[in-house]
């Protein structure tokens, strides 16, 4: 008779297992922010990937959370190894993309990461795969995102932190600039999650403070930093980031063929080549350069470490061409846009250098759009954006206190910082939006400073008219 009652005990303790059982799961599944889609590349075997593919290069993320957290949860899971690069003071980390993906053939996509529910686009990363010299894809991605200022930011410190490799494409800036510009990376090199091995700082002007201030965030955050010479040709670029790749990939492989691993091969730097000397064969019939070597006498050139190329197969070597300077068709790296506004380009250029100013930008204010810029963050878009903004409110009161409508000049002082916004001189319709490091700047003497720089801009316009 126990056992009798007993029965209907045990099935419904064992149902009441079950139930707690299936409702865990399903909790589980509930607390995931992002989630990785089936598809039919899955089920072939090859390697999961972030978001759905939804065609024409564009992969779909849904998250429930903030992007950058989302993306985080997706690498901790995947555990992808990729290359990361990250622009301080410039904007050339996208241009390096799209040259890396013209030069290998393969399309730039993009990564866009939506509300789950609504749908509504928080962010877009754009990414290149590069097939390495075993077959195997090498993502590289950009920092510079699509997004709001704080997902962006956000975003950028995910991609680094979490990147095998970080390339730091960096413009020329004073040393307090340069300082102000790496606080907030070393905080993040700082936080648990940081996960990058090897940090490469790749300077686009002489840049003699970068040295210094990487060995002080060496010594604060024990990562792998150090600087390569100045670069200012896309060559350069992509023999320094193969190199730096592939010493990490032997340091990480037991392989004793170095062609075993996966690094950056010959095989689309040569075919680039190829493209780049019958394009140039049918545009010029000139043979070569003066003084260019013979062209047994010179090799292909090829990414350090990489697996040799058959001879048999090897296209004729790049020196016997006037192409054999810019092997990779990528964007020149370092060097000024075309500009119609040269005595601007140096005003800014002059500014960004005095003692304490960390960004600035000019700014129509009428669009809010930026026209140019020079220094680190805020960059240009944020610049231009809130300083419209700025403007607006200001003249807005000016006009209902009767004051008048003209384009205020005034500092704000936060805690770490000044902002200084102005009408620019010899622009009408344009303003200037500063900011300046409050530990290092002399508001008044930057004030004086910037008064010189006016007349010297107003003498520039006079010599060129």
């Amino acid at each position: 008779m126990t056992q009798a009652f007993d029965r209907p005990e045990r099935l419904i303790a064992q149902a009441s297992t079950t139930v707690a059982r299936t409702w865990k799961a399903t909790d589980v599944q509930t607390q995931v922010a992002t989630r990785l889609v089936a598809s039919p590349q899955d089920d072939a075997g090859e390697q999961q990937d972030i978001g759905r593919a939804v065609g024409n290069g564009v992969r779909e993320m849904f998250v429930t959370c903030e992007p950058a957290e989302a993306l985080g949860q997706q690498f901790d899971h995947l555990r992808p190894e990729f290359v990361t690069v990250h622009d301080l003071g410039t904007n050339q980390s996208r241009k390096l993309l799209t040259g890396i993906a013209a030069a290998c053939s393969s399309p730039v996509q993009k990564l866009s990461v939506r509300r789950n529910g609504a749908g509504t686009e928080l962010a877009v990363i754009e990414f290149v795969d590069v097939l390495a010299s075993n077959g195997k894809p090498v993502r590289f991605y950009s920092t510079e995102v699509e997004a709001d200022t704080v997902n962006r930011q956000a975003i950028a410190r995910v991609l680094l932190g979490r990147s095998l490799l970080g390339i730091v494409m960096v413009a020329e800036l004073p040393a307090h600039a340069l300082a102000s510009a790496l606080a907030p990376w070393r905080e993040a090199a700082l936080r648990s999650g940081w996960r990058c091995a090897r940090l490469l700082f790749m300077p686009l002007g002489p840049g003699a403070a970068l040295p210094a201030e990487i060995g002080k965030f060496r010594n604060a955050t024990s990562v792998n930093a150090s600087a390569t010479s100045r670069v200012t040709r896309p060559a350069e670029v992509w023999s320094q980031l193969g190199a730096a790749w592939n010493d990490l990939q032997r340091q990480r492989s037991n392989a004793p063929d170095s062609s075993a691993m996966p690094l950056l091969g010959t095989a689309a730097t040569e075919r680039a080549a190829a493209t780049a000397r019958a394009v140039h064969a049918a545009a010029t019939p000139s043979p070569a350069e003066p003084g260019a070597a013979p062209a047994a006498a010179t090799p292909a050139r090829a990414v350090p470490g990489s697996a040799p190329a058959a001879r048999d197969s090897r296209p004729a070597p790049l020196a016997a061409t006037p192409s054999s300077h810019a092997p990779l068709p990528m964007p020149v790296i370092g060097a000024l846009a075309p500009s119609h506004d040269a005595p601007l380009e140096r005003y800014l250029h002059d500014l960004s250098h005095l003692v304490g100013v960390v960004s600035a930008c000019a700014f129509d204010t009428t669009t809010g759009q930026a026209i140019g810029h020079a220094g680190a963050r805020p960059g240009p878009d944020d610049l231009a954006r809130h300083g419209t903004a700025l403007l607006t409110a200001l003249a807005g009161a000016s006009r209902d206190m009767g004051l008048g409508a003209a384009v205020p000049d005034c500092s704000i002082t936060f805690g770490q910082h000044h902002l200084l916004l102005r009408a620019m001189p010899a622009h009408p319709g344009l303003a200037l939006h500063v900011v300046l490091d409050k530990a290092h700047a002399s508001l008044g003497l930057v004030l004086a400073q910037m008064r010189r720089l006016d007349e010297a801009l107003i003498d520039g316009y006079r010599a060129v008219t």
